[in-house]
């Protein structure tokens, strides 16, 4: 039997079982495991799972699991959480501090109560978003039940189908299940839509793929100021705030869109201890599945 320490943050909302690759998490750690963490209810409960280690260089990375097991690129809020945790849980003092993602090195700062984040620059190129076909990748139309959607894909890593309508929570999850398995997007996409309250401040939910209807998505927050800029209804050099079921986030987007700040809170609930025993009975009904691979 393994034990293993884990950590609970949240960014505005959007919640983590956070580990440190140093337990050697990865050789428990699969598919099957995170499925049964992220159980509300039934585990510890949460969005998704992070692994935070560093490589035989001393540059640290992360690993970003959702709540069905699969991996993503990149988490906007995930990221905070993991700077968190550097800084205060492995005691970097250094006021910026990178970090290696699937979508590249991302370099978050600390600003009081606040962690910004350096997203990089917004992937608008159909192929590398990935969306199927040719063609632009604004004014694009998804039908679901019968109903169209008008909206633009933009990756922050990640993909994403912002749409400028607002639909009431049920709505957002129906409508949102369905555009983000759309076969327009071979990997799925993540799908939010958006209020436009002023050219400065919007109202937002967001429908992840591999979770559902999350509290917030730094990346969703950061694609719904990149596409609200590029149609010329938001003021995205100028700072936009992003209001979410979970809390409030700020975008602010180069006027060249070469860069996409993200800044937000970023705590840590609560600190605990697994015995890899305790999941054991639930994870055989879920069938067998490899466990990941360290990212040394």
């Amino acid at each position: 039997m393994a034990t293993f320490q884990f950590y609970k943050y949240h960014g505005t909302g959007n919640d983590f079982i956070l580990f440190d690759d140093k337990t050697d998490v990865h050789g428990w750690l699969n598919e099957k495991t995170v499925r049964s963490l992220c159980r509300r209810r039934f585990g510890i409960g949460a969005d998704g799972v992070l692994v935070v280690g560093r490589t035989d260089g001393g540059s640290y990375w992360m690993r970003i699991f959702n709540a069905d097991g699969s991996e993503a690129e990149m988490c906007g809020n995930g990221i905070r959480c993991v700077a968190k945790h550097i800084r205060e849980v492995l005691g970097e003092r250094d006021e910026k501090v990178a970090i290696q993602t699937l979508a590249g090195v991302k370099v978050c700062a600390f600003e009081g109560d606040s962690i910004s984040v350096s997203m990089g620059a917004p992937i608008l190129e159909r192929r590398l978003i990935p969306m199927a076909g040719e063609g632009g990748t604004t004014d694009i139309s998804i039908s679901a039940f019968g109903r169209e959607f008008v909206g633009d894909a933009v990756s922050m890593g990640n993909p994403h189908f912002v749409v400028f309508e607002w639909l009431e929570e049920e709505e957002a999850r129906v409508f949102g299940k369905t555009i983000s398995s759309a076969p327009l997007f071979p990997n799925q996409t993540n799908v939010e839509f958006v209020k436009v309250l002023s050219p400065a401040h919007i109202r937002m939910r967001v429908y992840e793929r591999g979770c559902g209807l999350t509290m917030a998505c730094g990346t969703g927050a950061s694609a719904a100021v990149v596409a609200g800029t590029r149609q010329g209804i938001l003021q995205g050099d100028k700072g936009v705030r992003v209001d979410l079921p979970g809390g409030t986030l700020q975008i602010t987007v180069a006027r060249d869109l070469s860069d996409v700040i993200l800044s937000g809170p970023a705590r840590r609930v609560f600190a605990g201890i697994i015995e890899s025993s305790d999941f054991e009975q639930y994870e055989m009904m879920l069938g067998n599945a490899e466990p990941f691979s360290s990212q040394k």
